[in-house]
């Protein structure tokens, strides 16, 4: 009783012992649990979306699956962003927490951001993370980024490629080092195949980077895939600023099926994977949390849903492996 009075500011506490709890919760660090008192207060649900993705396609697709899944579950919604791609700020965080949030949902990459799912474990709030990795105490959902990322490189291998080129995604998540391994499994089973990296975040400016390094090599790769859509079309971007026929001249291929895919010339050969769906998941999932979340060091919940290999314009066999007749066709064609 006098712990709470002192933490709601009410009166009828000395002052030596308002001073004594106040350092012991300083000492313990400790927050209220705004997820349990405002399940006690309200029926209502109060869902946090935080969230700090450089790509508008992914995040267009990601919050319309949020706020479908709310209207089914009579949920309200409040969104916290990150700004230039980094998490909020800790105040930011505290302030957030403070409005009574049911559960909370992080986009991708702050489902791994360690200081951000600590402070909302701390405050008790049930968590889902969307396209994470094995966060203890957290309801993960995603695909099979490895096994994703394999299928494309088959695919390209598949088509005659040996000069292959990768652009990796945001170093701090674990879907990006899953690709990364998805696509030298393949490279590996091929046995033949030449590869370059280039380190990207998922934005579209680090693909233009990205796109440069690889086509600037002295052998340049037949092939690029790209992390991420966003940067498969920067990768498309640099390769007509460089008079590249995609795909006669290179074959660039992306993941995750987001309207950039199909918004430029040509249109994306990628991985699908269902971003609306992964959102509403994820809020499903802090919705049915009630009032006893997992504890951080508890095994969180994984679901993974299906991917699919959409094939579209912007893949083909390498230029050198075409037949003489469209060798020479290409020759006279106008640059």
């Amino acid at each position: 009783m006098t712990v709470s009075r002192v933490i709601n500011n009410q009166a009828g506490v000395r002052a030596e012992t308002r001073r004594l709890v106040e350092d012991a919760i300083q000492a313990l660090s400790y927050t209220p649990n705004t997820a349990a008192r405002s399940l006690v207060t309200s029926g209502e649900l109060r869902i946090g979306v935080i969230y700090s993705n450089p790509s508008a396609a992914f995040m267009s697709e990601f919050l319309t699956g949020i706020y479908e899944e709310a209207s089914a579950h009579g949920a309200q919604l409040f969104l916290l962003k990150g700004e230039g791609g980094a998490p909020p700020s800790a105040e930011a965080i505290r302030n957030f927490v403070a409005i009574g949030l049911s559960g909370a949902i992080l986009a991708p990459p702050l489902g791994e951001a360690a200081r951000v799912v600590d402070m909302l474990h701390k405050a008790g709030i049930p968590l889902a993370a969307v396209g994470a990795h094995d966060v203890a105490g957290t309801s993960c959902v995603r695909i099979d980024d490895r096994a994703a990322a394999y299928e494309m490189t088959m695919h390209l291998i598949e088509l005659g490629h040996r000069r292959l080129g990768f652009v990796v995604g945001n170093p701090d998540q674990a879907a990006s080092a899953e690709r990364l391994a998805g696509f030298y499994a393949a490279v590996r089973e091929a046995g033949d195949a030449e590869v370059r990296l280039a380190q990207g975040d998922f934005s579209y400016s680090s693909g233009l980077a990205a796109g440069e390094q690889l086509l600037d090599a002295p052998l340049p790769p037949t092939a690029v895939f790209a992390s991420n859509d966003d940067m498969a079309a920067a990768v498309v971007s640099v390769a007509h600023r460089r008079q590249l026929d995609v795909p006669r001249m290179l074959t660039v291929v992306g993941f995750d099926d987001s309207a950039a895919a199909v918004t430029l010339w040509p249109p994306l050969t990628t991985i699908g994977q269902p971003i609306r769906r992964l959102a509403a998941e994820a809020l499903a999932e802090v919705a049915t949390a009630g009032a006893a979340p997992r504890k951080a060091g508890e095994t969180g919940r994984e679901k993974i849903l299906d991917y699919v290999l959409i094939k579209r314009s912007s893949t083909a066999p390498p230029a050198e492996t075409v037949s003489a007749g469209s060798a020479a066709d290409e020759a006279v064609r106008p640059s």
